[in-house]
């Protein structure tokens, strides 16, 4: 999603309990333009700040890593990251990466965060760092639309709003305007958290998250114009309102499970969850990464009545990796060593694969770090082993193509990996944007029992190197294995199906996709005989699996294309989805989804630009 498109929809109104001139919201049909003055205000070089802050960047995480003590001056740590953000703020497609880390303590500040910026406390506990003043993410750039506020990360403290700052229209509020690839992870909000931005005309600008995970807001959550969001194992005093999907796992206090009217879909527990690691400071000042318990039917933030179940793992069993100084051979001899991965902020071009072959391996981006394959080959293979977790980074596609990305398992992987899963965090797996990049599929799971939590696969619809023909990509994940679970699947813009799934025992909660906006014509599109491709593709010969609030959209921009269904699944007893629909948010007046499951549901096309279904089949309960 970007600001180009503005999303079409039918006018749903949410009520907000902030005193605007405006008391209701509307979402309008509406397309601006404007993409080059958008990217126009990038950024370079690093921050100044006082002595104090400046010695926080000289630690052997690297120079763009803050490491922040209460001790330090407050006025110097607010000059450092005010100006991280004045760099960052519109920095959509820029090379920069920081990572802004709050050893425990109280810290005096307020402040934005930007793109590629990665602010963390370093405690065991959310508790252990508290922001007292604010940690806001706004979308002033865009004239408050968040459509393309991605690739930001805020995890590990408590935010604690001060009164006496005004955040653009009211005081001690918290405000994270984000969409995809910016997760909230182990926050502790007091006051109510909103998720959207107000535009200059005083209306809710659009958003199109997102992900919420571990977290506690002792307010209420204000969605506003989000289009969809995945809250899993949270809670809050109250949340507001919901536009076309929002799903909550394992999480306490939700609303009812009421979809389509109002589109909230809620399962009580999380059946598969090993927390995302985090770097912290151990009882010796000591970095660590703590790797939270595995835990099964779950409910609510790990942290809540106590510290997270888990264990330390010493960064020295780590390869720390830096930009300027490592390359694909160093990794992979750290990697057959037996030792785990940190990548600190920056950019890495690989000319070979890294392979995982040891279990429990942890790669560990810090400051949503960048991995690109330069040589037509895979970024990450993992092995067909148990327990290895990837997190917090970026893979992109190189100029020379691909076959994928990220493959988990080798093909033809049989290994059960039930007692100790493979985790996936907080990945995306980006075609175009920064520039050109070419590959057939962003992600390729052969293994068993993997377990995605948010995870974002995106040929680029804006930016650089973009095209039908100049950033192609086939399909975004293909599933082989058995019994794979993933919270949070956002995958996109891709030129067949977007997500082919093939092994049995899959379960999704929450999917959010697009069609690819650029299909030249309806001949150039069709899956055999068939208009189109589905986005969300279960292979006939599957015959079980299940999916929990499932949001396809179109926006076929450059001809009247159509695509005669959003899912296709078998109709075996096993399949099944519950909470379904389909938008049409744009293009050409006589583009539409024809269906939403096989034959089932009605058109969403300009006459109709929304469809629900309840269920999956149909006759079920």
């Amino acid at each position: 999603m970007n600001n180009d498109l503005q999303a079409h929809s039918e006018k749903e109104s949410i009520q907000c309990s902030e005193s605007r001139p405006a008391g209701w919201l509307s979402r309008k049909d509406l397309l601006i333009g404007g993409l080059a003055s958008m990217l126009g205000s990038c950024f370079s070089g690093g921050a100044s700040g006082s002595v104090a802050a400046a010695a926080a960047n000289s630690t052997v995480l690297g120079p763009n890593v803050f490491v922040f003590d209460p001790g330090m001056s407050a006025a110097d740590i607010q000059k450092t990251v005010t100006g991280i953000y004045k760099k960052m703020e519109a920095n959509q497609f820029g090379s920069e990466r920081y990572a802004l880390l709050f050893k425990p303590g109280k810290y005096d500040v307020a402040f934005s965060v930007g793109f590629y910026t990665h602010v963390a406390g370093l405690g065991i506990s959310p508790h252990d760092v508290q922001i007292n003043g604010g940690v806001n993410v706004n979308a002033h750039w865009s004239d408050g639309s968040a459509l393309d506020n991605f690739w930001r990360t805020l995890e590990n403290f408590t935010i604690i709003p001060s009164s006496s700052i005004p955040y653009q229209t009211i005081q001690g509020i918290t405000r994270i305007a984000i969409s995809q690839g910016a997760p909230l992870r182990r926050l502790h909000v007091k006051g109510d958290l909103q998720l959207f931005d107000w535009t200059h005309t005083a209306g809710a600008g659009y958003a199109s998250g997102g992900f919420l995970a571990d977290s506690i807001v002792d307010g209420k959550v204000v969605p506003a114009s989000q289009q969809q969001w995945l809250s899993r194992n949270s809670t809050w005093g109250g949340w507001q309102n919901a536009v076309w999907n929002m799903v909550f796992v394992g999480c306490e206090n939700t609303p009812g499970n009421t979809f389509p009217n109002p589109p909230y879909t809620v399962v009580s527990q999380t059946p598969v969850i090993r927390e995302k690691p985090y770097l912290h400071i151990d009882n010796s000042g000591k970095y660590a990464v703590f790797v939270p318990a595995l835990q099964s039917n779950v409910q609510g933030a790990t942290w809540a009545n106590g510290h997270t179940p888990g264990a330390s793992v010493s960064l020295d069993k780590f390869y720390i990796a830096h930009p300027s100084s490592t390359d694909a051979a160093k990794l992979n001899a750290a990697l057959a060593a037996g030792k785990h991965l940190l990548f600190t902020p920056g950019i890495y071009k690989l000319n070979e694969t890294l392979r995982i072959t040891h279990p429990n391996t942890i790669v560990f981006g810090l400051g949503i770090p960048s991995l690109m394959p330069v040589s037509g080959q895979a970024a990450i293979a993992v092995a067909d082993v148990d327990g290895v977790t990837i997190s917090g980074m970026i893979i992109d596609a190189g100029q020379k193509k691909s076959p994928v990305l990220l493959e988990v398992g080798p093909a033809g992987s049989k290994s059960d990996h039930a007692a100790n899963p493979v985790f996936l965090y907080d990945l995306t797996a980006r075609t175009g944007g920064p520039m050109a990049g070419r590959n057939d599929t962003g992600v390729v799971i052969n293994s068993s029992h993997v377990v995605a939590d948010n995870i974002w696969i995106w040929r680029a619809d804006h930016g650089e190197g973009v095209g039908w023909t100049v950033n192609p990509t086939q399909t975004g994940l293909i599933v082989n294995g058995s019994h794979v679970t993933i919270y949070g699947l956002f995958n996109e813009h891709h030129e067949k199906y977007q997500t082919l799934w093939k092994g049995n025992g899959g379960r999704v909660y929450m999917y959010q996709s697009e069609m690819p906006y650029d299909v030249p014509g309806q001949s150039e599109w069709m899956s055999g005989h068939t208009d189109g491709f589905a986005s969300y593709k279960v292979a006939d010969n599957v015959i079980s699996h299940e999916a929990w609030g499932v949001g396809v959209y179109c926006y076929f921009r450059d001809a009247s294309v159509t695509a005669n269904s959003a899912i296709e699944a078998p109709a075996a007893p096993g399949v099944k989805f519950h909470h379904l629909t389909t938008i049409w948010l744009n293009g050409r007046h006589r583009s539409e989804i024809r269906h939403i499951i096989n034959d089932s549901g009605g058109a969403a096309s300009f006459g109709q630009h929304r469809q629900t279904l309840t269920q999956f089949p149909m006759q079920q309960g």
